[in-house]
């Protein structure tokens, strides 16, 4: 008889140290699953920080910003809630001044295209948004080409006037 009930408390151990490791394996996956929920939950992006070849947006004095990825002509996530104020001014009545920029790597004419297909990927993003084409004034700077790094150079530049 002792014999079965050994059997019965090393079973009954079994489950037991099965369950702690259950809990322990469960608090421990909640809090990395956390960890990571607010690590990529990234704040506003008027708040971000420029990616080193990520594209962003931040708005700086009322003017929005559009960083661009190397090479590309794609607009970042958060484009809606960063023309929010410049959608509001042009229903003012006031008019919107869409210039591109480019970096200094590559092929000069290239990134002048380049810099113009930006600059119409944000005016469709306005254009989305209500704003009529004829209140998009879409200006080619005298020196496409912008100072500074090439992740800050790479952007097109969004005001109501």
């Amino acid at each position: 008889m002792s014999s079965q009930d050994d059997e019965q408390q090393g079973l009954i151990l079994v489950v037991v140290f099965a369950l702690i490791a259950l809990v322990i394996a469960l608090v421990v996956g909640v809090g990395i699953y956390k960890t990571n929920q607010a690590s990529t939950s990234a704040p506003l992006a008027t708040d971000a920080k420029l990616a080193a070849d990520g594209a962003s947006i931040q708005v700086v004095d009322g003017v929005v910003k559009f960083y661009f990825a190397s090479g590309k002509a794609d607009v970042a996530a958060g484009a809606n809630d960063a023309l929010t104020e410049v959608v509001k001014a042009v229903a003012t009545g006031k008019k919107v001044r869409v210039s591109g920029f480019h970096d200094a790597s590559g092929d000069p004419t290239l990134n002048a295209e380049l810099s113009k297909q930006r600059a119409f990927a944000v005016r469709d993003a306005l254009m989305a948004l209500g704003v009529t084409e004829d209140k998009i004034e879409l200006i080619k700077p005298d020196d496409s080409l912008a100072p500074g790094s090439a992740s800050e150079a790479r952007r097109v530049e969004v005001t109501a006037q």
